[in-house]
């Protein structure tokens, strides 16, 4: 596929960007209670145990969360015939997820909206994980130091 409507870019660019939040919902939600069943066992190996570990889970998981989400966008971009390799599809979502854009592979006009919510995505999923990551952090730090 190498053109779509301007309401077509919208409307799957939109499905793509879903599909996104809900894997980074439902993989930060798993973490979160993953956190709280191991919590306890964690902290009574000690303080560092207990306060390192936590954190190595949650980056463990957002690292799993984007990388899935890079996989989804380079998926879409083998399954619609936008880019011809596997090699071609995931350097091009990995680039534009993480708004680096080299440039050096770039859509052509009838893609560029439908190519710009991969970005949004990455945006949007490092600031969520940024935020996730701070709180939990945050609690973790209080919890183990300041109570």
């Amino acid at each position: 596929m190498k053109n779509m409507t301007l309401l077509h870019q919208i409307v799957w660019g939109s499905t793509f960007l879903a599909l996104c939040f809900l894997v980074e919902i439902l993989l930060l939600t798993w973490c979160t209670v993953t956190i709280i069943k191991w919590d306890e066992k964690w902290s009574a190996k000690g303080v560092f145990f207990g306060t390192a570990t936590p954190i190595a889970v949650s980056l463990a998981f957002i690292v799993a969360t984007h990388t899935i989400q890079v996989w989804i966008w380079a998926i879409v971009w083998v399954l619609l015939e936008v880019l011809p390799d596997w090699n071609s599809a995931i350097y091009f979502s990995l680039v534009t997820f993480t708004t680096l854009g080299y440039g050096d592979i770039v859509l052509g006009e009838g893609l560029r909206i439908f190519g710009s919510f991969a970005a949004v995505a990455g945006l949007l999923a490092f600031g969520l994980s940024t935020a996730y990551l701070v709180a939990m952090m945050t609690r973790v730090f209080q919890e183990k130091f300041f109570t």
